[in-house]
């Protein structure tokens, strides 16, 4: 008797317990709005395999209530705090579910009673997103002193960061301007500023700590971009300042003193200069190669007498031939895109890896555009020519640096959109038609928790076929040793 009276407890205990897990919607108000959730992933865009677009909503309720259905098929809920969805339910419906959309369901109990939104949708796109994650740089947005920083790298398909390399293995190091070779972590190279200075150069997995400064360059190599081949990259040496704005909504201005712009031979060691590109008169900036290998696009501006005439700094878009047997350069830089005449100024140049576009910057002056409000991205098409505002991704806050993947349908860039105060991290699709789809912010396990809580900005993103295999703790240790692989201008 008193076992089958134990028994009756614990089954009545196990009906209450699910009731109260399954506290569904009941006879719900219908309302003809979409919710106001964050992030805004309403109409967005997503490839198969991204992790789950968890959300919640802007005010205040008791309980969230999301179904998504698939128009091919598939339907997946959660129920709770907010919408938080089942990592490998949420793979299964979107790739059922390729090239077509979800038809997203959210009810939100307040008060004791049930509220239905109007559907939305997601759509799901036919291109594939063929990298595995993220590599970026996370740091306080302070201007002198680093705090903790470093580079990063996220697993697109789930939730999982992981470290690079950080500054606090290095008392005073700063890591910045880190790259891939067409996102194939092989061949990899950050830049290492501070009292143990140096360019990181990885290929192939082998790794060598370039003495980055050489006076013969007149600074540090900085902005690299990987020849194609894997057999060259190029840098700019740049002699970077900054000052502080002293009126309201602008902080801070980076200039150069100077800036030239070379290609490195991680062969011979030798960096390989021209007087077409690096001039007395000009700043050369930022080269990046074309798909092809062929050609070097880059930034020059006339070099102004700073930091009184910082606004005059204006780039252009400008080529050089290359010849990536010979290591030569053409005999003439030509124009691609004449900002000056706009009265504007172009930053960050980014070829897409199929040779149809260059996705660019453009603010009012300078090139750190992610201090400036107005900056916007834009888009060249080699082809015709022509470029235009990207109205369909910009923003009325900064939105600056940018990558594109290796299919070249979709980029990952940085903006100041959700609070003016803190870069982070959007991706959106681009489609045959040269067309950007909605952007999305990069998701996360709780995303209000996560960016109501971070004191960090995102800078210089760029897609990672594979997880960057890297050892920090050594990579300390060579740091430290002050070991350094000397470089020679040819």
């Amino acid at each position: 008797m008193k076992f089958r009276t134990h028994a009756l407890i614990n089954s009545v205990l196990v009906v209450l317990l699910l009731a109260a897990c399954a506290d569904h919607p009941t006879n719900p108000q219908m309302v003809a709005d979409t919710p106001a959730i964050y992030p805004d992933y309403v109409d967005v865009t997503v490839p198969v395999g991204i992790a789950p677009l968890n959300f919640g909503m802007k005010g205040d309720c008791d309980r969230v209530d999301v179904v998504v259905k698939g128009k091919k098929g598939g339907e997946i809920n959660a129920n709770g705090d907010y919408a938080d969805f089942d990592i490998d339910e949420w793979h299964s419906l979107l790739e059922t579910n390729k090239g077509s959309e979800l038809i997203v369901t959210v009810s939100v109990k307040k008060d004791g009673a049930w509220t239905q939104y109007k559907d939305f949708a997601i759509h799901v796109s036919p291109y594939a997103l063929d990298e595995w994650g993220l590599t970026y740089r996370r740091i306080a947005p302070g201007y002198e002193v680093y705090s903790r920083m470093g580079l990063y790298q996220r697993d697109l398909t789930n939730f999982e960061e992981y470290e690079i390399i950080e500054n606090t293995r290095v008392p005073g190091m700063c890591v910045n301007c880190h790259t891939a070779n067409k996102t194939n972590p092989e061949d990899f190279v950050f830049h290492i500023r501070g009292e143990h200075g140096a360019t990181m150069f990885q290929r192939g997995g082998k790794r060598e700590f370039l003495q980055a400064k050489n006076e013969l360059l007149g600074g540090s190599m900085v902005y690299p971009y990987w020849h194609p081949s894997g057999k060259y990259c190029a840098f700019s040496t740049n002699q970077t300042r900054q000052g502080f704005h002293v009126v309201p909504g602008e902080r801070i201005e980076v200039f150069d003193l100077s800036s030239d712009i070379f290609v490195y031979n991680p062969d011979t060691h030798e960096v390989l200069s021209d007087s077409l590109i690096s001039t007395p008169d000009w700043s050369e900036n930022t080269p990046v190669f074309s798909p092809d290998g062929k050609t070097i696009y880059f930034m020059t501006c006339l070099q102004q007498e700073y930091p009184t005439h910082f606004k005059d700094e204006k780039y252009n878009l400008c080529k050089i031939a290359f010849d990536p047997e010979t290591g030569r350069y053409g005999d003439h830089v030509d124009t691609v895109f004449n900002a000056v005449k706009m009265g504007k100024s172009l930053t960050w140049p980014r070829p897409s890896y199929d040779g149809k576009y260059i996705l660019f910057t453009l603010s009012d002056y300078g090139y750190f555009s992610v201090w400036h409000k107005e900056s916007d991205q834009w888009l060249l098409d080699l082809k015709t020519g022509e470029a235009r505002p990207l109205d369909e991704i910009n923003s009325p806050d900064a939105d600056s640096y940018h990558n594109w993947n290796t299919n070249s349908h979709w980029i990952v860039f940085t903006s100041r959109r959700e609070n003016g105060l803190y870069t982070q991290l959007f991706l959106a699709m681009i489609d045959d038609k040269g067309r950007f789809s909605k952007p999305f912010l990069l998701p996360q396990r709780d995303p209000q928790k996560y960016y109501g809580e971070t004191v960090y900005s995102f800078n210089t993103p760029d897609f990672t076929k594979n997880k960057v295999e890297f050892n920090a703790r050594e990579a300390a240790h060579e740091i430290l040793s002050d070991e350094r692989v000397q470089t020679r201008v040819k």
